[in-house]
């Protein structure tokens, strides 16, 4: 995936945001800015190519309080697709908030 042309998409606007996305934003008081500020500077962590119905990444970036979020985004031909966002913590990430601990 490619974190350029994830960008492009959502600048161009061709967004869809899943229910279950903005449920949680909702609910963890994240908004589409910290999104966008995610995306827009953010880098790609983890890669799942084979995802479905699209492939799929994790973004981390910072929301505009400066706090560490992660954005699961997927990209059809011509579409990003916000699968869900939250702050990022160490309880499943390393102090870096970008390496995933080992099970």
């Amino acid at each position: 995936m490619n974190i350029k042309e994830l960008k492009r998409l959502f600048e161009e606007s061709k967004i869809k945001w899943s229910t279950h996305c903005l449920e949680r934003m909702q609910e963890r008081d994240i908004s589409r800015v910290d999104v966008k500020n995610c995306i827009s500077h953010g880098e790609i962590i983890e890669d799942y190519p084979e995802d479905y119905p699209h492939p799929s990444c994790l973004i981390f970036g910072y929301a505009v309080n400066g706090k560490v979020i992660h954005v699961v985004a997927g990209m059809g031909i011509d579409t990003i697709y916000i699968i869900t966002v939250y702050y990022a913590n160490t309880v499943k990430f390393e102090e870096d908030l970008k390496t995933r601990k080992e099970s």
